[in-house]
This record gives structure tokens, C-alpha cells and sequence, in this order.
């Protein structure tokens, strides 16, 4: 049976085909969709875990007991799995384990675009590289029988282009794999250094029984053209964008299993060319390994070693042209805006009397809130990754209380976040006693990536109920004394609370609580929130003297008539937030 599937879908289906029955993630784009399929299986087990850490070790738990699993993450993710990531790796599996990474080269939703093949070299893994959906589903299937032959888990790299782009895909059905035998085994399972030695010396030989195998590997080919002596080197989405640029007019050499890279068929290709092209995106993972081989080659020195190495980025690099494509608004005449909260977002009236304040440091953190350091609120000065705010401030509010400045730091982040790895700052800022002013934007669901379930919505990723976590809770059983959770749309109980906070010379905790605008109420919140998204805010044209005071609260729905000097409010667009009402000086805008 064909479908037409993204490579999210098809990864997830692979896994269900080849009998997994434990999987374990983090959302985060490129990479949320996986989980989100994978869970809409039957017989299956699939989680939500609090951070990535948390899901890798989860898999190789579930690995130990003898099932087939996955873990699944954005590339930033890894750096939060790698210390389980290593040990891992030496200590080998039960049941086949594949940690799936989600790398973002062109950094579309991202802080970074780190290359994670690095971290197959560096950990001694195997990997696999997919250029389709059709590879994704393919490549998962055998990505188990690798993890069970050779005794290790297999890292999973896909990037963005490959993740979201749909291709057909043809899908079997799923093979029966029981649950291996758990047997004790503390020298391959306790990770001291007497075991961890042998193990270290295991991984050498495994990779070089890997290295065979990559020899050998179906996903690595090559395409000759007559009379051509033009090699393209490439992996991944690299491969579609060549055959885009070259078409059947140059040789190709495909990889698709890449750590350990296959040497003599490397050699073997280059040996037969005159001019030689590595098509990879970011570092020159495979480019090092050509030179390495004593081949020249065009690789980073020629095509940047940033962004997606799409068509037009070749083009340009082989003969400093595009294809110009007709685009329905000129470039000249396409009006710029700036990435804004949605209308209605709970974050907007917090971050508006935030950003008034201008003796204060806002440490930030990834989400949606991260737009506050835009215009109009100009509210956070600093954001590092997840769950870095409540650290990275504290760091910020001991050095500026060593001076006579005054100067306060508030840290910002979502319940999302700091269920992930916020809670360890947060503990860390009331462990040292630091006076900073530790804010957490309780949405009631994990918003930037798509409204999955957190351990503070009550909800698990298929749906069915389970222990709520209340964060006021948490926050107090810690320790803190001065805990206030508040409506961030009432915009006097936000200044009241922050100009009552600023004062404080211990540790205290912000909850703002107000679900996200665009999510599915649950029956919890619809009791708990009773008047929520139920009216719509009017200009009333008489009234207004064209201030323009409503527009510095950032909110979409609210426009400005230049012939009239008025402002006004789009109906459709409006949720009755009341930010906008509170902010009017003259009340022209009503319920």
C-alpha cells in the first residue's frame, strides 16, 4: 500500500513497522510530529517526557527490558540527552534502540544550527541519514536490525526539509517482535569505570564491523553518467537538491549510512573523477573524510557552510545565478511585520508592563514569550536555551548586587520550560539565596510547538488523564516564601505584584495563569476559567483621539485608519483579552 506521507509521518510509521513497542520525546520543530503519529498506533506505548534527558534515558530503559524503543528530539535536544547519549552508547542494547535527532540547518525555529552528525563520530554510533520519506520509513526498519546485530543504538538525523516535505511512501504492516528475555547483568549495565573500560575497547571493534557493514549498505550507492568525470558526494536532502541543479549529467555518489562513512567506496568513486562536489549541509562532515582519503574536492571552501544547500544556493556557488521565479508582490512593494503574539496571548499584558520598566534585566527563555524582545515591549535582554532564564539571571542579579546599582533581573520562562529544565534553575536561584524575581508563564499547554500535553496540563500524548502537577505547588514545597499567581491580563495585579516583588531581597516567584489563546479548552479549564474568550473589545470611534496608546500593547486585532486618525479592532480577531481597554486614557475602547 502507497501513501503519501512527511518524513515525521514515515519515521513514525517505520518505527510502528518494525515492531516498536516504548517511545519517548520532547517536542520541538522540526521533530514533534514523530511522537504525535507514532502515538495514534494501537499497541503501542508513547510519552511526552519533561525534557529530552528524560526521554533518551526512558528508551534505554525500555531497551534494557528488552523492547524495541525510540527517543525523538530537535537538534538542541541532544545537547540535553548527551551524557546519557555516551555512556549508551558503550553499554549497548537488548531490545534495538534508534535516538532520532531533527537537525535545522537555516535555523527557521531554532537558536542554533548545530550539525548533531558530529555527535555519531563523537559517540561511536551508527547513523543513518534519510532523504525522503520513502528512506525515513525504510531506514527505520533496518535501523533496528543494526541496533540488534551490532549491539548499539543508532542515531537517526534528519533536518527540516526532510521532516516536513511529503513524498509517497509504499508501507507494510507491522512485524511481530516480542519483548526480549531481561536478564541481570551488572558488567553491561552499571556504567563504573571497571566495566566502562571494557566496554570502551568493545566500541572500537564494533566499529569496525560497522564500517563493513557501511561498505556494504544498500543506502550507500552510486549513479554513473557516460563520458562524465563529474563526481557529486552527497547525503540527506543534499542529494534531491543536486539531482535538481545536475540532473543525469554527473556521476553520484549517495550516502545514506554515514558513520562510519564507507572509505573504499569513497575512494573508489573518486578515483574515477576529475572535479569532485560534497553536497552537505552545515559542517564538512563527509568533505573531511574525502580529503582525509588524499581526494580534492569542492565542499565548504566553495558552498557556505550555512543555511539549506538548496538548488538556488548551488546554482549560484557553480555560476553566480538563480532561477528567477515570478513572485505575485515584488519584493519592493511586500510590507515587512514583525513575528508578534497572537491576539489575545496571555503574555502580552505581563510582558507590556515588563517592558516599562527600564531599571530591570529580563532574562528570557525559548517559546513564544521569546517575542517579547521585539518591538513594542522591548522586554527581555537575553535568552540562552531551555530552561536557562532562572540561571542565567541569577548569574546576572549576584553580579549586579556586588555593585551599588540597584538594578534587578526578572527571569522569564513557560510551564512547558520549566517542567523541562527549569525547575533545576529554579532550584539552584532559592539553593544560593538570590534575590532575582523568577517568572513563569503558565499557558496551560505547550505552545510554540503545536499544543502538546506537559506534565502540568493533566493530559498524556494519547489523550488520556492523569495526575495534573500544580506549579504553585511545586514552587512552594521548594521553599519559596513569596509566591503570587496572577492574571497577566489585569494589568494593575501585574504592576501591584512587581513593583511588591522589586522590593524583596530573597527569592520569589511570578505565576502568571491564562491558557493560550488558540488552545482546545479542557474540561479543567473551561471550570477554572469560565469567562475566557467569550467577548470582543469595540473602538468607539467618538471617543478615540487617535492616540495611538492601544497599538503599543502589540495586538494584532488592533489597526489604525490613517485618514480617520481612529483606531479600530478586527471582530474577527478579537478575544477580549482587555488589555487594550485598560490601556485607553480616554475608555473609547469597550466590551
Amino acid at each position: 500500500m502507497k501513501r503519501l506521507m512527511t518524513g515525521d509521518e514515515a519515521v513514525a510509521r517505520g518505527a510502528y513497522e518494525a515492531g516498536v513497542q516504548f517511545a519517548s520525546a520532547y517536542p520541538g520543530t522540526p521533530s514533534t510530529e514523530i511522537m504525535e503519529n507514532f502515538s495514534a498506533y494501537e499497541g503501542v506505548y508513547a510519552e511526552w517526557a519533561t525534557n529530552e534527558k528524560v526521554a533518551l534515558e526512558a528508551a534505554a530503559g525500555a531497551s534494557f527490558a528488552g523492547a524495541r524503543s525510540f527517543s525523538s528530539m530537535k537538534h538542541v535536544g541532544l545537547n540535553v540527552a548527551a551524557d546519557p547519549l555516551f555512556t549508551f552508547a558503550y553499554m549497548g542494547v537488548n531490545g534495538g534502540s534508534v535516538v532520532i535527532t531533527a537537525d535545522e540547518p537555516g535555523q527557521y525555529s531554532s537558536q542554533n544550527e548545530q550539525d548533531n552528525r558530529n555527535y555519531a563520530k563523537a559517540a561511536k554510533m551508527p547513523m543513518f541519514e534519510p532523504s525522503n520519506s520513502q528512506e525515513c520509513r525504510d531506514m527505520m526498519l533496518e535501523a533496528y536490525e543494526v541496533s540488534e546485530k551490532f549491539n548499539t543504538p543508532v542515531l537517526f538525523r534528519m533536518t527540516t526539509r526532510v521532516c516536513h516535505s511529503k513524498s509517497i511512501v509504499e508501507i507494510g504492516d507491522r512485524k511481530d517482535v516480542p519483548i526480549r528475555e531481561y536478564k541481570k547483568d551488572p558488567e553491561n549495565r552499571v556504567s563504573v569505570p571497571a566495566n566502562a573500560k571494557v566496554w570502551r575497547r568493545n566500541v572500537e571493534e564494533r566499529l569496525k564491523d560497522l564500517a563493513v557493514y557501511s561498505e556494504n549498505s544498500g543506502f550507500n550507492y552510486t549513479e554513473y553518467c557516460e563520458g562524465s568525470k563529474v563526481g557529486v558526494i552527497a547525503s540527506g536532502i543534499s542529494f534531491h537538491y543536486a539531482k535538481e541543479v545536475w540532473g543525469d549529467t554527473v556521476n553520484y555518489l549517495k550516502l545514506g549510512f554515514t558513520n562510519p562513512l564507507p572509505g573504499r567506496m569513497i575512494t573508489e568513486f573518486c578515483s574515477k573523477m576529475d572535479h569532485i562536489y560534497v553536497l552537505e549541509e552545515n559542517d564538512p562532515y563527509i568533505e573531511d573524510e574525502v580529503r582525509k582519503l588524499g581526494f580534492s574536492c569542492n565542499g565548504n571552501n566553495f558552498f557556505p557552510p550555512y543555511g539549506e544547500m538548496v538548488p538556488d544556493v548551488i546554482r549560484s556557488a557553480l555560476n553566480g545565478t538563480t532561477d528567477k521565479v515570478d513572485d505575485a508582490t515584488p519584493a519592493d512593494q511586500a510590507i515587512t511585520r514583525e513575528p508578534t503574539l497572537c491576539a489575545g496571548c496571555p503574555h502580552r499584558g505581563f510582558f507590556y508592563e515588563l517592558g516599562k520598566r527600564k531599571d530591570i534585566m529580563v532574562s528570557g527563555d525559548i517559546g513564544c514569550y521569546t517575542l517579547a524582545y521585539s518591538n513594542p515591549y522591548q522586554a527581555m535582554d537575553s535568552c540562552i536555551c531551555m530552561g536557562s532564564s532562572f540561571s542565567a539571571g541569577h548569574g546576572a542579579q549576584t553580579v549586579f548586587n556586588m555593585g551599588d546599582s540597584g538594578k534587578r533581573v526578572v527571569g522569564v520562562l513557560g510551564d512547558s520550560t520549566f517542567f523541562h529544565s527549569g525547575i533545576n534553575s529554579l532550584i539552584n536561584t532559592i539553593y544560593n539565596n538570590s534575590n532575582t524575581i523568577s517568572v513563569i508563564l503558565d499557558n496551560r499547554i505547550t505552545g510554540m510547538t503545536g499544543h502538546q500535553q506537559n506534565p502540568g496540563s493533566g493530559y498524556t500524548v494519547k489523550g488520556e488523564p492523569t495526575s495534573m502537577i500544580d506549579i504553585e505547588t511545586v514552587v512552594r514545597a521548594l521553599g519559596v516564601k513569596h509566591v503570587a499567581v496572577i492574571n497577566p491580563n489585569d494589568l494593575e495585579q501585574v504592576r501591584a505584584t512587581l513593583d511588591e516583588f522589586v522590593k524583596l531581597d530573597e527569592p520569589s516567584v511570578i505565576i502568571t495563569r491564562w491558557p493560550c489563546v488558540l488552545k482546545k479548552l479542557s474540561q479543567e479549564d473551561k471550570e477554572e476559567f469560565t469567562d475566557v474568550f467569550k467577548t470582543k473589545c469595540h473602538v468607539d470611534a467618538d471617543a478615540c483621539v487617535g492616540c495611538k496608546l492601544c497599538l503599543k500593547t502589540g495586538c494584532p486585532a488592533i489597526q489604525f485608519d490613517a485618514d480617520s486618525k481612529k483606531a479600530y479592532i478586527l471582530p474577527g480577531d478579537c478575544v477580549g483579552s482587555d488589555v487594550c481597554t485598560q490601556v485607553c486614557p480616554k475608555k473609547a475602547i469597550v466590551k
